[in-house]
């Protein structure tokens, strides 16, 4: 974990590379698109320093063709949080689906703006634990972790997940009632599997995702995809990024590694 620790605060420690993350923090880029952004900086001086950053699990490069295509990956920065602040402070901005709390605070009057688009997060985290046991805790065990419930307030809820081929990952809380988080299309255990979902998001959404687990260094490397098009609402990237971050880099680590 400190050595982890120390190649992040590493990679924070020029201000180009911090100017790189704020630019993937807005959208994924391409290294092309990202050298037009420094002018003045080399094309190979840009790729060094997406490498440091790559090396600190910042940024996640996914190759599409010939193209190389930057995206951030908080979670390492979300245990930095963890440690150093998360304990003196509660934090309230985690969530998946706090659409229907931002309407009720702002007493329904606010219209949110919707945009017909699409996004995608792309995120990895390291766990001590091996892939097996990794596994079976994002399916199996999924109800002694994961956070987040759309039951109605007042009811309890009990979640469920079947990896196998048509199988579903579910929330009930009465003998009739209940939501799907996620049907599986693809599973080749411990390795990948595969669901489309809404995860919280409504209308005419389309949302799919997928775990990816490698074994690395004696643990597992969890790579997280989750891609949504259709009406977006502006602030469902940033809210899914962030839970994503949460439940994975948080909650999933610490009941995988302390269990």
């Amino acid at each position: 974990m400190e050595e982890e620790l120390s190649v992040v605060f590493k990679a924070l420690g020029h201000p180009i590379r911090r100017q790189i993350l704020d630019l993937l923090k807005k959208s994924p880029k391409t290294t092309g698109e990202l050298d037009e952004y420094f002018p003045k900086v080399t094309r190979y001086a840009i790729m060094k320093h997406l490498t440091i950053l790559e090396d600190g699990n910042l940024v996640v490069v996914r190759r599409e063709g010939k193209y190389r295509r930057n995206f951030l990956n908080a979670i390492p920065l979300q245990e930095v949080y963890n440690r150093w602040v998360g304990k003196y402070m509660q934090s309230t901005a985690y969530s998946l689906i706090n659409l229907r709390s931002t309407v009720e605070q702002n007493g329904g009057k606010e219209r949110m703006t919707t945009n017909n688009n699409d996004f995608r997060i792309e995120q990895e985290i390291f766990m001590d634990a091996p892939r097996e046991e990794v596994f079976k805790a994002l399916t199996e065990r999924i109800q002694d972790w994961w956070e987040f419930r759309v039951a109605p307030e007042g009811k309890d809820s009990f979640l469920t997940f079947d990896p196998v081929p048509g199988g579903q990952f579910m929330e009930k809380w009465g003998e009739n009632e209940g939501a799907i988080w996620g049907n599986v299309y693809y599973v080749n255990a411990p390795e990948e599997i595969r669901l489309h979902g809404h995860l919280g998001m409504q209308g005419a959404v389309n949302s799919a995702y997928t775990y990816r687990l490698i074994e690395k260094d004696g643990g597992t490397l969890l790579q997280l995809s989750h891609s949504a098009s259709g009406i977006i609402q502006e602030n469902w990237e940033q809210d899914h990024s962030k839970g994503w971050e949460y439940l994975l880099g948080t909650l999933l680590k610490n009941y995988v590694e302390n269990k």
